[in-house]
């Protein structure tokens, strides 16, 4: 809640499986102030339309004070539990909050913009992001790319929503 400004945390909250924004949603009735980080995707279909990805599918982050009660936060619909080292809510540094505020700064129209012929991309995998180079559209939902795998170039189609800009961040 707002009443401990100063001497409040980030944490982070697990939230029931796709309920993310339903937790998030009634967080904010309760007065909390949360941050649920998500990215605009453009899918590739007809309607050429945005979609907000999550970037931790399962998690949000709350700002409260440590000595605040958490048992509204637990009883929240959408949410599963607040994660915790023994039973002690592990603090998220401010910074890091910060740093991830930054990198999905991406504006909405640069999401929406077509790849050009030789710009740089990412490929979208598990846990990591494969840099690749964009050649061209293969029909209307796939994409061919150059991709430098074992110290080799390899064309490669795979589907376009699973492409990315490439993003220069400051460091």
């Amino acid at each position: 809640m707002t009443d401990f400004a100063d001497n409040a945390t980030w944490y982070l909250i697990q939230t029931k499986p796709r309920q993310e924004a339903r937790a998030e949603e009634h967080l904010l009735r309760q007065q909390f102030e949360c941050y649920r980080p998500v990215q605009p995707q453009a899918v590739t279909s007809k309607t050429r339309r945005i979609v907000d990805e999550a970037l931790f599918p399962g998690y949000l982050f709350i700002r409260m004070d440590l000595s605040h009660s958490w048992y509204p936060i637990r009883s929240t619909r959408g949410v599963s539990r607040i994660v915790s080292f023994g039973n002690t809510p592990c603090p998220v540094p401010d910074a890091l909050i910060e740093q991830i505020q930054q990198r999905v700064r991406v504006p909405v129209a640069a999401a929406m913009t077509p790849f050009v012929q030789g710009e740089r991309v990412l490929v979208k995998t598990g846990n990591s992001d494969l840099q690749a180079i964009f050649l061209s559209n293969d029909g209307e939902e796939r994409a061919v790319i150059l991709l430098n795998l074992m110290q080799r170039e390899q064309r490669v189609t795979l589907p376009r929503s699973s492409l990315m800009r490439e993003v220069a961040h400051a460091c």
